[in-house]
């Protein structure tokens, strides 16, 4: 053995690897990968993106580069991986716009949500708190809503870009409240956010992992949140049905694509050491601490079935209320 050199271990180590996977999932990564957040840096997909990148790097031992390529909420990056080599080097960090809303929203997207790609595995469901500037002269929902019926046309919407799980929210708001405003796009999460501290935009519908931190501080207000129940994250926080509005039960969630066709040994190994990410404590208190709620069934079989259901559910709530993109 004295002579067995590095080499020669790095070997035995990647046979005794293999023995270990499930059968169907000897695949090992060879060059350095990438996972695509198709979002601004510092966003929650970013974040998210982050996390899964660093663990799933230590299972693989293989870099993954974490890439920011906003734009078009989310079409840019999400086409990227849609053309991308199918052999495990490039991932997307996929959502609810990029494979929920978008296909229902744009009539020409570049890349088809189902044929494209691979779903790997769902990773965390995030609901939307409504936040306002500090400076803004309102308490709750029911004062928001007065406000932007006295003066039409003066409430101003960020969004992280024009059909992003935030924008409906805004867009069934709008309705539900009866009340005129004003949505502004942009390329995601933190310069829409930016614009709501320094109160050039009035309003948002926020992933909670963006915005609680500067609703902590103080330097935003939260006046509801989407979904059914309150979270542990941030339990003062009402719900949009305890704040008096129905009908704006739209919340985010964040899965990791790979391009279609992916080979099965391929598609098999990230499935394994995804749902192994998963699973670690530290990965799920991570991510509750950032307003998100872990996915407990990670599994890409599940993932399939759930993205489907989601482009079903959002080919109905846009056509529903005749939601369109400027």
């Amino acid at each position: 053995m004295k002579n067995f050199g590095r080499t020669g271990w790095r070997i035995l180590g990647l046979a005794l690897a293999l023995v270990a996977l499930p059968a169907g999932a000897q695949w090992i990564p060879t060059k350095p990968m990438r996972l695509v957040s198709p979002y601004a840096a510092g966003g929650t997909n970013d974040l998210l993106a982050r996390l899964l990148a660093q663990k799933m790097s230590e299972r693989l031992g293989q870099t993954i580069i974490v890439e920011n390529r906003s734009g078009a909420n989310g079409i840019i990056g999400s086409d990227n991986i849609g053309k991308a080599p199918a052999d495990g080097s490039a991932l997307l960090m996929g959502n609810s716009a990029t494979h929920g809303i978008n296909p229902s929203l744009y009539p020409k997207l570049p890349y088809n949500a189902v044929s494209d790609f691979t779903p790997i595995g769902l990773m965390a469901t995030v609901p939307l708190i409504l936040v306002v500037s500090a400076s803004l002269p309102v308490s709750n929902v029911k004062e928001l809503i007065a406000l932007a019926k006295a003066k039409p046309r003066s409430i101003s919407v960020a969004s992280p870009g024009a059909g992003s799980s935030p924008h409906i929210a805004s867009e069934l708001f709008r309705t539900a409240a009866g009340i005129d405003t004003v949505h502004i796009p942009y390329k995601g999460d933190s310069p829409a956010l930016a614009d709501v501290l320094g109160g050039q935009v009035t309003m948002m519908f926020a992933n909670m992992p963006s915005a609680l931190p500067f609703v902590q501080a103080g330097k935003l207000k939260a006046l509801a949140m989407t979904g059914t129940r309150r979270t542990s994250a941030a339990p003062d926080i009402p719900t949009m049905v305890e704040a008096g509005v129905s009908g704006v039960d739209i919340s985010s969630w964040y899965g990791l694509m790979a391009p279609g066709n992916l080979p099965v040994d391929v598609a098999a190994r990230l499935d394994a050491e995804f749902v192994a990410v998963m699973k670690l404590p530290e990965v799920q208190q991570r991510i509750r601490q950032l307003g998100a709620e872990p996915a407990m069934d990670g599994s890409r079989e599940q993932f399939q079935r759930f993205v489907q259901s989601e482009l079903d559910k959002y080919a109905r709530v846009i056509k529903a209320a005749g939601i369109q993109v400027e």
